[in-house]
Order: C-alpha cells, then sequence, then structure tokens
C-alpha cells in the first residue's frame, strides 16, 4: 500500500501513522527490535504491518522520511528567526526534546539517513541560521564555529533524549538540562 498517500481513508492514513511513529520510538530504543515488536507497539497486527509495508526496510525507509517530515515541522514550529536569540535556541529545545524518539531514531545511527536522498534529509538551515545570528549579535562564541556549535547542540539533544528514554533521566529535567548546559558551553557571557 505504499502508494499515492491520498488514496488512503482516514482510517488507513492513521495506521499508517502510528506504524511510523511505532517504528521510529521502538527502533530509537533497540535497533534489532523485530517486526512483530514493531506491529505490536503500533496496536496493529503483523499482517496489516504488512499491508502498509512490505518488508523492514521499506518500513525503516519511510519511517526515517516521515522522521525527517516531523523534525523539520518541529524546526519550523520552533520560530527560530524570531524574539531573542537565547529565546528562540530554548524555544527550539522544547519543541525538539518531545519527538526526542524521532531523534534518537534519525540521529544515532549514521546509516539511517544514508540512503535518504539529499533533498529529503533533514534542514537544518533554521538552526545555522540561529547560530549565525547569535554569533553576530555576540551571544554566542565567535571562536568556535557555527558547525560546532550546531554539532554541541545536536550531541546534547540525542544524548539527553537518548537517557530519558531509556529513564536514566526524569523526562521532565531534559530540556532545562539541555539548556543550562549548552548555554554555558557556547555564550559569550
Amino acid at each position: 500500500m505504499r502508494g499515492d498517500l491520498k488514496e488512503l481513508s482516514g482510517p488507513q492514513a492513521r495506521t499508517r501513522a502510528a506504524i511510523l511513529e511505532a517504528t521510529a520510538s521502538v527502533l530509537a530504543r533497540d535497533r534489532t527490535a523485530t517486526l512483530p515488536e514493531i506491529a505490536a507497539a503500533a496496536g496493529v497486527g503483523r499482517t496489516t504491518l504488512h499491508r502498509y509495508f512490505i518488508d523492514r526496510d521499506r518500513l525503516i525507509y519511510e519511517a526515517t522520511l516521515d522522521s525527517v517530515r516531523v523534525i523539520n515541522e518541529t524546526i519550523a514550529a520552533a520560530a527560530t528567526d524570531e524574539g531573542p536569540v537565547l529565546d528562540a535556541m530554548r524555544r527550539l529545545t522544547t519543541t525538539m526534546v518531545p519527538v526526542g524518539d524521532r531523534i534518537v531514531f534519525l540521529f544515532a545511527d549514521p546509516a539511517i539517513l544514508r540512503d535518504i536522498p539529499a533533498e529529503d534529509q533533514p534542514d537544518h538551515t533554521p538552526i545555522m541560521k540561529l547560530i549565525v545570528r547569535g554569533q553576530r549579535q555576540g551571544v554566542f562564541d565567535t571562536e568556535i564555529s557555527v558547525e560546532w556549535i550546531e554539532l554541541a547542540f545536536f550531541a546534547l539533544l540525542l544524548r539527553g533524549c537518548r537517557e530519558a528514554a531509556r529513564g536514566l533521566v526524569p523526562p521532565g529535567s531534559v530540556v532545562t538540562s539541555i539548556i543550562r548546559i549548552f548555554e554555558r558551553g557556547v555564550t559569550t557571557g
């Protein structure tokens, strides 16, 4: 049932979305999870899963594209081009942490994005622009490259989301911890 998503009825679209979300969530915690485990997490049977996705490779590919879409929408929702730089970075962090399973799924294993065409990769442009703006305004340290600052942000985000998913840190403390560590590491103050 890979075809045009417009062909899906409302319930079919919801089932497909549930399978994709469950795939990202389950594989974020266990890269070796089986299709029956993913189906169970989605609340569907294995047969239903196979009606939507012919095999594991197709499921992972589609879950990757869906996760990129979710991440891009989340970054856009943070409105990183609005307001003071630190407020925008805090907003970005606050909006990204709730999609932590998607972040861990996409970025914990570099191979996940390997076969995704460049035009379908996550769009980091708004984050890069925010960092550049922060450096121009004297908020972020100019002795650290834009790329390093972005890398530091994503490393903290990935680690925080992964540790919360494993139950090693309270989920409610992830946002404040990332913000505190990030700001103490890259701001000029």
